[in-house]
């Protein structure tokens, strides 16, 4: 296995460790696949049919609320896995999309692929179950936010966990993700910024 995989590599041991010829057979049959600046990895309506490592860029999920609004409902960065699970898992069309916010480099495999190592390899099953433990964990702190803070808390914890999304994501994106109006987010930055 050539350094190319190395990000992906580190990132499969990191999830669950395992034997270093085990992480490589599981890292040889993901293949690369690069995103340009605004480009959908999944459209909705569509099934997801890959699972990607995301290791250079940053994109979004969204869909549209009952008014046409869009909204975006995760951001992905760097070192992550991108996949919508929900349809990937139930073979069922996508209620959002993703999109590239920027210029991406990505390695996939596909569903079928997947169903072969998880059955093949169990150190690959217990990795699958960590990513979707996590994925469930993110889902429901992101839920009691939403529920329990503020928008300013909310806005604080975006920004320290995951600042270069305010390099890459258009503010409105950022706003719809925190739950607020644009307005409402460059008065929290103002505010922000003056502390």
């Amino acid at each position: 296995m050539t350094n190319e995989k190395e990000k992906l590599t580190s990132f499969l041991l990191q999830t669950f460790p395992m034997p270093a010829a085990t992480v490589a057979s599981i890292a040889n049959l993901f293949k690369e696949k690069e995103f340009a600046r605004h480009d959908f990895v999944l459209k909705e309506g569509r099934i997801c049919n890959e699972y990607y490592f995301l290791e250079t860029g940053f994109m979004r999920a969204f869909t549209f609320d009952h008014e046409g609004n869009d909204i975006t409902t995760t951001f992905y960065v760097a070192d992550q896995i991108v996949c919508e699970l929900l349809s990937f898992f139930k073979r069922i069309p996508s209620r959002e999309n993703i999109e590239s916010l920027t210029d991406c480099r990505c390695w996939y495999i596909s569903f079928d692929e997947l169903q072969t190592v998880f059955h093949g390899i169990p150190e690959f099953r217990e990795f699958g179950r960590t990513i979707l433990i996590n994925a469930y964990s993110r889902l429901k702190q992101r839920m009691l936010s939403m529920i329990q803070e503020t928008a300013e808390t909310r806005y604080v914890s975006l920004l320290q966990s995951s600042p270069d999304i305010f390099q890459h994501a258009q503010l409105k994106y950022i706003a719809t993700y925190l739950g607020i109006t644009d307005t409402s987010l460059s008065r929290i930055r103002k505010d922000f910024s003056k502390r």
